[in-house]
């Protein structure tokens, strides 16, 4: 199961995920979410990973799936708060340099440390 909250900052959507981005609920739950943010003209999305506890094969393809169709839509995905098995997945899948990272919502991107 995967709860999403949403939130908005100047012209940015912040979705706070907490549960697992999996097959069979997650991750058809966020392709829904993001397709209708794109429908609505909000366009750059920031994901906030702090609570979520998994991500499977499917998961990771909805990542990339939405960061395409917010990219051909002139937006962004930009991932929030990455960490344990989350960045794990990422890592062992070549994909994480295929996103932005942020440690938090001030900005810092992960890889200035």
């Amino acid at each position: 199961m995967l709860d999403i909250k949403e939130r908005q900052t100047g012209d940015v959507t912040i979705l706070d995920l907490e549960g697992s981005i999996i097959m069979g609920g997650g991750s058809a739950r966020l392709r829904e979410t993001v397709r209708r943010l794109i429908g609505q003209d909000r366009k750059n999305v920031v994901l906030n990973l702090a609570d979520v506890k998994y991500i499977d094969s499917s998961g990771v393809g909805e990542l990339v799936s939405s960061s395409v169709a917010l990219g051909r839509a002139s937006g962004y995905l930009k991932l929030l708060n990455l960490h344990g098995k989350v960045e794990e997945v990422l890592t062992l899948s070549s994909l994480l340099p295929f996103f932005e990272l942020y440690e938090g919502e001030s900005g810092k991107a992960k890889s200035d440390n």
